[in-house]
Parts: structure tokens; C-alpha cells; sequence
């Protein structure tokens, strides 16, 4: 593929910007500049570099962050600073967009992409993928609510009752939920529902995908193979 074209790919610009940006000498391939913009270039296992910054080829920009509160998961925020907001420009060209949200006072292991497939698949209520939260409650949880989650609860606007796939106490006013729904609010309707209330909630993984304890908030990485395998991405 044209050099050109793999840096309007990935979100460097229109062409003419691109071919400026290699005519300037800012790109390098495998270490050595490159300043011809029509250079063919191998894609497979392909890094480029811009400005000293490495960026793999990828078909599709899919990455985890780690979200802090107070930002918005929507492209259109209205209250709070997006999300997309904390990613390079580059990547928000790619039009990459959340797979599902969380609130702007939850925080934890948020997917972006902009891999349509992928986004179906994750949030397709028929595949029930599991997610793991960490709800920080007003009142000690006791073994009354866990019984209460699991069984099932009857949510506002909702006809039958809704349980946790699972439910532990996971400190005195710490509790540990997994569910397969992405119902509006569930977690802190849930916990409502069993008289009590989050004051804090933290997502902690989506299928077997945990959020690294070395991601900061507000910091990101692109998901390795290995870890689509664990959110059971079949392409």
C-alpha cells in the first residue's frame, strides 16, 4: 500500500496532508525515513513511525481505556468532556466510538473500536457477555442483598425480574456484581432495588477481558489478539 494511503488511514489527514508530512521527513519506516509518499509499503507486521511516535497498521482501531470519571461516553457530550476526548486526534478521525457506555461518575475497562462487527457482537443482548463491576455501597452488604440480586429483582418499566449472573461481598460496603444485561443504570438500580445505593461504581472486566492494574485512568492501549480471544471475538 502507498505510504500516503496507510497515513490516511490511520487518521494523519487528507492525502495532500499526509504527503506533506512525508515530504518533511516526519515519517519513518522501520526506523529509516521515508520521503517518498508513494512508496509501496508492506502492511503485514507493519510499525510506521510519526514525529518519533509508534504506530502499528491495523484494519481497525480497537483499543481498551481506562475511564476516570466525570467524562461523557458519548460523541455528543452535553454535561461532561467526552470520552474520545482522551485519545490521540489520529484515532478520533478513525470515527472510533465506545462499545456500550458508562456513566460519567463510573469508572473502569471501556472498549472503543471502530470495528462494526466487533461492536455488534459485544453488545448484542442475545450473547450475554458477562461484565464485572465493583459497586462501592452507602450500607454494609449483607448476605440478605446478595440472595435478594441473585434470585432477581423487579427494575422500574420492567416486566419480569432481572438477576445477577453473579454476586459476592467484596468488603463491608464493597460489592462485587456480574451481569449480562446492559439495562439502563442496572447496576445502581439493582442495588436500589435491595435497599441500598452506590456511591461508587467500577466496571473491572467484560468477558475475560480485566482491565490491566497498571492502566491508569485516562490511559489506553490497543487490544492484542489475545485479548479479542477473551471478549470471544469470532470475525
Amino acid at each position: 500500500m502507498q505510504l500516503e494511503r496507510i497515513l490516511q488511514k490511520h487518521g494523519f489527514g487528507t492525502r495532500k496532508e499526509c504527503r506533506g508530512l512525508i515530504r518533511r521527513e516526519r515519517v519513518a519506516i522501520n526506523g529509516e525515513i521515508c520521503d517518498d509518499p508513494f512508496a509501496e509499503i508492506d502492511i503485514e507486521g507493519l510499525v510506521f513511525t510519526v514525529d518519533g511516535v509508534d504506530w502499528p497498521y491495523l484494519e481497525f482501531a480497537t483499543l481498551m481505556l481506562h475511564k476516570p470519571v466525570h467524562y461523557e461516553c458519548s460523541r455528543k457530550p452535553k454535561h461532561h468532556p467526552g470520552v474520545l476526548e482522551l485519545l490521540p486526534v489520529q484515532l478520533r478521525e478513525r470515527d472510533v466510538q465506545p462499545i456500550g457506555r458508562l456513566d460519567e461518575d463510573t469508572t473502569g475497562l471501556l472498549l472503543i473500536t471502530n470495528d462494526g462487527q466487533l461492536n455488534h457482537q459485544l453488545s448484542s443482548a442475545k450473547r450475554k457477555v458477562p461484565k464485572v463491576y465493583l459497586a462501592t455501597t452507602k450500607h454494609p452488604v449483607d448476605q440478605a442483598q446478595i440472595d435478594q440480586l441473585l434470585a432477581g429483582v423487579l427494575l422500574a418499566d420492567e416486566y419480569e425480574p432481572i438477576a445477577a449472573a453473579a454476586a459476592e461481598i467484596a468488603g463491608e460496603n464493597l460489592l462485587r456484581l456480574t451481569l449480562t444485561e446492559g439495562k439502563y443504570h442496572q447496576v445502581k438500580r439493582m442495588v436500589a432495588a435491595v435497599s441500598n445505593r452506590v456511591e461508587a461504581l467500577h466496571r473491572e472486566s467484560v468477558g475475560e477481558l480485566s482491565l490491566p492494574a497498571d492502566l491508569q485512568p485516562g490511559e489506553w492501549r490497543w487490544l492484542t489478539p489475545v485479548d479479542l480471544q477473551k471478549l470471544g471475538y469470532l470475525p
